[in-house]
């Protein structure tokens, strides 16, 4: 299963690269939402090899999800790749600069089961498909307008 969307920017590649690798504010959002988050490997690091084990509760079950940066291109291009309960993600994020500041984020999640299970799993979601890429489309936009007006403020 594979969501994609894309938002133009009023920002300069370089700003919005930082926004979609700050991965310590992503630690911090998924503390914040009960998670617990354990860094792998050198915690110093900034690109590929760096890693992350998440334990968090979702549909009343403990689940764990391990992550690794694959790929990191600054300031256009990373991948991460994760999996949980028998289903592997890769999240690619592609940044192109269309002028000095405005840049088109491209972001393509793939989904896919290695078990029968999370097959399963994964096709209760196709009947559900449009509402949750409306959703996924919707959370991207929203990042997009917050970092511009992060953008604007200063």
């Amino acid at each position: 299963m594979r969501f994609t969307t894309r938002e133009d920017i009023e920002a300069p590649v370089e700003a919005v690269f930082a926004a979609v690798s700050d991965f310590e504010g992503f630690e911090r959002a998924a503390l914040r939402r009960g998670a617990e988050v354990r860094r792998l490997g050198d915690h110093q690091r900034r690109g590929a090899g760096k890693g992350w084990l998440v334990h968090f509760r979702y549909r009343g079950r403990a689940r764990e999800l391990a992550s690794e940066i694959v790929r990191f291109e600054p300031p256009h291009a990373l991948t991460a790749f994760g999996g949980t309960g028998g289903i592997d993600g890769t999240l690619e994020v592609e940044l192109t600069e269309l002028a000095p500041r405005r840049t088109r984020l491209k972001l393509d999640l793939e989904l896919r089961p290695k078990t029968i299970g999370a097959r399963l799993f994964l096709q209760s979601l196709r009947l559900a498909k449009s509402s949750l890429t409306n959703r996924f489309k919707k959370r991207v936009h929203d990042f997009a307008r917050r970092l511009e007006r992060n953008q604007r403020a200063g």
